[in-house]
């Protein structure tokens, strides 16, 4: 979650906090979830709060003034203006621009090469590296390319990065985002139409912003093309050609392994937009064969990409708080709360949910508060839908001003915990279905039992975790190395993903490798 305050807007749509999962009861279940939120809260806006669906909202961050490949975009490109125009938006979405000198050199060195065999070497292009943990890469006209810290988490070598680079660039170079540009202007036309017909700006904001989720999408047969350039630029470049099949069935596995975890983003995961399918990983690896044979083509570049990535920042940043275990942690907040045994927390930006059996579900966000007024007020003043009136109690929590209240709306029912900490409202909706008390008492008295104020010690020695490079010690196995794993109860399997050691392999030592750890 990220420490800035959040608005009524921001979690008002439903389809934008359900988040579609493989098995059908999950999915049933938090779409029903996210319905049940929207309604119990209101459109009341509050006080010097900004919704991160506001279109019109200018983010602090800026384009970067040290682009890896070229001093800026072709000033006389037409076709940069929309990157131009959409970058800081972009940026700002993705959590920022992930800064380290070797990190960046790496993927500078990657693209420089890749450009010399592109289909237009005059095509300069600016890499961005964004602070997400999502999966993904992406190009906008006129050169813009970007690539998540995530993605190169996952790659294991130097030629996987390649691989999606190349790919992206193929886009630009074959002209796909003029086609996507059209749809978008089409896509501001209806929102428009929404706003007209509904009479309400926040409407045809939300439709806007949902449909710029489509629009990362290419026709099957723009991945297609873009594929074979793709391929073709990574053996003339001499990397492995055959990393891009790899990495597409890399993808594959570690959707898999997400999609057993409760409510990933997937409208910022590259897959979402690149679906892989049998058809492309079986086309990548017919071109690539023009190259010569699998493991004897090109190279991995992996030393040099293991240099480059370790010590990349995984997982949550600082700025959106830090999920161990069943507690979430926040540094620059200085707050802390655990969610019952056998829950699983998803730290998301605009908040962090929270989910458990008996379709027990808990969102946590906060709201800006400078006015000091009463809780038992601010929690009846008309935000929260449902509510009976006659549940509003005054409390404290750990020494911090509180009020709780009951609400009933569909077939769900809610505890609601609001909390003063300064000049912010911490917000606790613990919903359960009808008739499930026992459970709604038990998870909101354990969310108000542990939330409470970080100590400056504390907060202090939180610390992120990062990619961290190691060298095999003699009768180190797999199971030991993931064993060292921070952040996941699921650590050889990822271990294995990240690393792209399929069932039956082995290390060796002196062999470098990835973990995660602070």
């Amino acid at each position: 979650m990220k420490d800035r305050a959040l608005t009524v807007e921001s979690i008002q749509a439903g389809e934008l906090i359900e988040v579609p999962q493989t098995r059908v009861g999950r999915r049933t279940y938090r779409r029903a979830l996210a319905r049940s939120i929207a309604v119990l809260l209101t459109t009341v806006a509050l006080s010097g709060c900004q919704s991160i669906l506001d279109q019109s909202y200018e983010p602090s961050v800026a384009p970067s003034q040290t682009p890896q490949i070229v001093d800026e975009v072709q000033k006389n490109d037409p076709r940069a203006e929309m990157g131009a125009r959409e970058h800081p938006r972009i940026v700002a979405s993705y959590g920022g621009e992930y800064k380290d000198v070797k990190t960046e050199q790496l993927v500078a060195r990657i693209t420089g090469a890749l450009t010399l065999v592109s289909e237009n070497p005059s095509q300069s292009y600016r890499i961005t590296i964004l602070n997400s943990p999502a999966i993904n890469a992406f190009a906008l006209p006129g050169g813009y390319v970007y690539v998540t810290r995530g993605l190169l988490a996952l790659a294991t070598d130097a030629s996987e990065v390649a691989a999606v680079l190349s790919h992206e660039m193929a886009h630009v170079t074959a002209n796909h985002g003029i086609e996507r540009q059209q749809r978008e202007e089409a896509e501001v036309i209806a929102s428009r139409v929404v706003t007209e017909v509904l009479s309400s700006e926040l409407a045809g904001k939300q439709a806007l912003a949902r449909s710029k989720l489509r629009l990362a999408a290419f026709s099957r047969n723009q991945e297609l093309q873009a594929d074979v350039i793709g391929v073709r630029m990574l053996g003339e470049a001499g990397y492995d050609p055959y990393a891009a099949a790899r990495f597409l069935d890399a993808m594959g596995a570690y959707s898999r392994f997400n999609s057993i975890d409760p409510d990933s983003d997937p409208g910022l995961d590259f897959l979402s937009s690149h679906p892989t399918t049998p058809q492309r990983v079986d086309l990548a690896r017919r071109h690539a064969r023009q190259f010569g044979m699998e493991g004897k083509a090109g190279d991995k570049g992996r030393d040099y990409f293991l240099q480059g990535i370790d010590g990349l920042l995984y997982g949550d940043s600082p700025q959106e708080g830090y999920v161990r275990g069943q507690a979430f942690m926040h540094g620059n907040l200085g707050i802390r709360f655990e969610v019952p045994d056998g829950f699983r927390i998803d730290n998301k930006a605009e908040a962090v949910m929270a989910t458990g059996p008996g379709e027990v579900a808990v969102r946590f966000d906060l709201v800006d508060d400078k006015s000091g007024g009463s809780l038992t007020e601010y929690i009846a003043s008309g935000w929260v839908t449902g509510l009976m009136p006659d549940t509003v109690r005054a409390a404290f929590v750990n020494g911090m001003p509180a009020a709780t209240a009951r609400a009933s709306a569909d077939r769900w029912d809610f505890d609601v915990t609001v909390v003063r900490n300064g000049q912010k409202i911490y917000r606790f909706l613990t919903a359960v279905p009808k008739g499930s008390t026992a459970a709604l008492q038990a998870t909101a008295v354990q969310l108000r039992r542990t939330f409470r104020r970080l100590s400056p010690s504390e907060a202090a020695n939180l610390k992120p975790l990062r990619i961290r490079v190691v060298a095999v010690n003699p009768g180190e196995t797999i199971q030991t190395l993931a064993d060292r794993m921070l952040g996941t109860d699921r650590k050889l399997e990822l271990f294995r993903l990240i690393n792209g050691l399929p069932l039956g392999a082995s290390v060796s030592a002196g062999e470098k490798v990835k973990i995660v750890s602070e």
